[in-house]
């Protein structure tokens, strides 16, 4: 059995920055006000950027789509599918303080394919949220 210490793999504080920089950037072109929001590996909250005219509500939201992915290691457009009813997930999206977002704008940021953290963007459709948090992660 191979096992290795001391390998750490984390998102810093700087990547995440310019990320929020780059959704931002992406949300000005697309005339988009967004919230953008970075969580470590754990969910815990590392950046949270609201653009002057975003909805407040986004706040929240953006914070628990970066949750979500961080939590289920997946995008949260993967997510809708699995809690429909009769699916085997229905009522997922109620756990976890109802922090399960169930709609695209959450991606995770993966380091060698391992999840290091997740980032949530909120503010336009589906589709603009999606379109910004993957512009984001590409930097």
């Amino acid at each position: 059995m191979n096992i290795k210490t001391n390998v750490v793999k984390e998102v810093s504080l700087e990547t995440v920055k310019k990320m929020a920089q780059a959704a931002e950037e992406k949300a000005a072109v697309l005339g988009v006000p967004i919230v953008f929001a970075a969580v470590d590996a754990g969910g815990n909250l590392m950046i949270l950027h609201r653009m002057e005219k975003a909805f407040f509500t986004s706040v929240e939201i953006a914070v628990n789509k970066a949750f979500t992915s961080a939590a289920l290691r997946v995008g949260t457009d993967q997510v809708a599918p699995l809690v429909q009813p009769g699916e085997s997930l229905y009522g997922l999206q109620l756990t976890n303080g109802s922090k399960i977002v169930p709609f695209g704008g959450g991606l995770p940021i993966k380091v060698d394919g391992e999840v290091v953290g997740a980032i949530g963007v909120s503010g336009g459709s589906v589709e603009e949220d999606m379109a910004i948090a993957s512009h984001a992660l590409n930097i």
